[in-house]
C-alpha cells in the first residue's frame, strides 16, 4: 500500500493521481489531439451552427441583416436551402442561404477545371554519344523537336567513354549543332558544361507549355471531326452562294 501524499505504483505506470499532474497530463493529451488530429476546412452548416444570432445574406447576395439564429434556419427551411457559416471570425458571423451540396459540386468542377489547364514545367532528357551516327542523330533530333513543340524543356547529355574524354570538343561541337537545327523552336537556356564524364546543356521552347497544350487539344479536336466526318460551318453558306 502507498503511503499518502506519495505516487503509487499505479502513477510511475502511467496512472497520474495528482491533481496538478493530472491536469498536466490532460492538458499535455489535449495539445496532442490538437496538433495531430485531422482539422475539418468544411464550414458549418444547420445544425451545426453555434452562436446566438448572424449576420444574413439571402440567396441572391442581398443583405438581411443581423438576426437570431434560430430565425435564420427558419428561412432555410423556408426557401428550402441550407445556412451556410461563409465568415466564422466576423462578429456576429456571417451565414449564406444556398444549397450547400450544389455549392460543393460546382466548386469541385471548378477546381478539377484548373487542375486541367494547369502547366506543369518537365524537363525531359536526351542522351546522346560523341560519335553518334547519322540516323541515330535524326532520330534523337525528332525526339528534341517533338519535347520543344510540346512546351518542355529538354536536358541532354552528351556520355564520354575512355579516350573520348579528352576530346570534350566533339561533344561541344554536337550540341551546338543540335541548337542550331532546333533554334526555330527552342533556345540554349543552359549552356554546355563539363560534368564529370558528361557534357551537359539544356534547351527551353520559345512556346510556353499552356501554348502547346492548347494548340493540342484543338488539334486532337480537329481529328475527332475529321473522323465524325463533320463540315466546315462556312460549308452551307458556300453551297448557298453557289446556287
Amino acid at each position: 500500500m502507498s503511503r499518502p501524499g506519495r505516487f503509487s505504483r499505479r502513477a510511475h505506470d502511467g496512472a497520474v493521481s495528482h491533481p496538478q499532474t493530472r491536469d498536466a497530463a490532460v492538458r499535455q493529451a489535449a495539445a496532442w489531439c490538437y496538433l495531430g488530429g485531422p482539422i475539418s476546412a468544411e464550414p458549418r452548416i444547420n445544425d451545426r451552427i453555434r452562436v446566438p444570432e448572424v449576420r444574413l445574406v439571402g440567396p441572391s447576395g442581398e443583405q438581411v441583416g443581423i438576426v437570431p439564429l434560430a430565425k435564420a434556419l427558419e428561412l432555410a427551411q423556408e426557401y428550402d436551402l441550407d445556412l451556410v457559416e461563409v465568415a466564422a471570425n466576423a462578429r456576429p458571423p456571417v451565414c449564406k442561404l444556398m444549397d450547400y451540396g450544389k455549392f460543393k459540386y460546382e466548386s469541385a468542377m471548378k477546381a478539377r477545371e484548373a487542375r486541367k489547364n494547369q502547366a506543369h514545367t518537365v524537363i525531359k532528357e536526351m542522351k546522346l554519344r560523341p560519335k553518334i551516327d547519322p540516323h541515330d542523330y535524326d532520330t534523337k533530333k525528332g525526339h528534341v523537336v517533338r519535347f520543344l513543340k510540346q512546351g518542355d524543356k529538354v536536358k541532354i547529355t552528351i556520355m564520354f567513354r575512355g579516350r573520348e574524354q579528352s576530346r570534350p570538343e566533339l561533344g561541344f561541337r554536337l550540341l551546338q549543332r543540335l541548337a542550331d537545327d532546333v533554334q526555330d523552336l527552342g533556345f540554349v537556356e543552359s549552356n554546355p558544361k563539363q560534368d564529370g564524364r558528361n557534357m551537359i546543356m539544356v534547351l527551353g521552347p520559345h512556346k510556353k507549355k499552356t501554348e502547346a497544350m492548347a494548340e493540342a487539344r484543338q488539334a486532337q479536336e480537329a481529328r475527332k471531326s475529321a473522323l465524325r466526318g463533320d463540315q466546315p460551318a462556312e460549308a452551307p453558306a458556300e453551297e448557298t452562294a453557289e446556287a
